[in-house]
C-alpha cells in the first residue's frame, strides 16, 4: 500500500487535489481511499488530505500517520505544522517552492524530493497562486505512481469541465515538465 498526505491551506484545493488524484489512481486500475481533513475549515488555515492506494482492496479508513509521500502545495505551510511528522524512512517529498534543494532543511527520513516552483507557474497560468493541479503533475513526475493520462482524465471529469479546463490541463503539464527530482544519498553512518 502507498500512502500520501497532502498539505496546503484552506482555499488552495488540497482536498480537491486528493479527490482528483484518487480518481486518477482508480483510472490506472488501483484501489484507493481518500480521506479529507479540514481542521479549522477557514481560508488560509493549514489543511491536510490523505490518500492510500494499492493493487488490492483497502479496508483501512483512518488518517495517515506514516506516509510514504508528502505533497506540500504551499511553500509556507511547513512554518505552521510539522509536515514531516511520521514520514517513513526513504520517503518522498513533493514540494511547491522556488528554493533550490540546498536551501531546504529536510529530515533524515526524506529520500527523494520533487521541487516545483508552482506558485510562479500558477501566477502565469491562472493569475493567482492556486497550485493543486500543478502539484498533481509534480507528483506524477517525482513518483511515477500515476499516469499523466489518468490525471488528464480526472481533471476532465472534475468541476473544471466547464470553467478553466484548458488552464488546468496546461498546469498539470507544466507541473510535470518543470519539476526537478532529487534522490538524496545518505551515508550509512547518518
Amino acid at each position: 500500500m502507498y500512502e500520501v498526505r497532502i498539505h496546503g491551506r484552506g482555499g488552495q484545493g488540497a482536498v480537491m487535489m486528493g479527490g482528483m488524484l484518487a480518481a486518477a489512481v482508480v483510472q490506472d486500475g488501483n484501489y484507493v481511499v481518500a480521506v479529507p481533513s479540514f481542521g479549522f475549515e477557514r481560508r488560509g488555515a493549514p489543511v491536510a488530505s490523505f490518500l492510500r492506494f494499492d493493487d488490492k482492496e483497502i479496508r483501512q479508513m483512518t488518517n495517515i500517520y506514516r506516509p510514504d509521500c508528502l505533497i506540500c502545495i504551499d511553500p509556507t505551510v511547513a512554518k505552521s505544522v510539522n509536515i514531516f511528522d511520521g514520514l517513513k524512512v526513504g520517503g518522498v517529498l513533493v514540494q511547491a517552492t522556488a528554493k533550490p534543494l540546498a536551501a531546504l532543511t529536510l529530515p533524515e527520513t526524506v529520500g527523494t524530493v520533487g521541487l516545483c516552483d508552482a506558485v510562479s507557474l500558477a501566477q502565469k497560468i491562472f493569475k493567482r497562486s492556486i497550485t493543486n493541479t500543478l502539484m498533481l503533475g509534480a507528483f506524477a513526475r517525482t513518483t511515477g505512481k500515476v499516469s499523466m493520462e489518468a490525471l488528464r482524465a480526472a481533471i476532465e471529469d472534475s468541476d473544471f469541465r466547464d470553467a478553466g479546463l484548458t488552464q488546468n490541463l496546461e498546469a498539470l503539464d507544466a507541473g510535470f515538465r518543470e519539476t526537478t527530482v532529487h534522490v538524496i544519498e545518505r551515508s550509512a553512518a547518518a
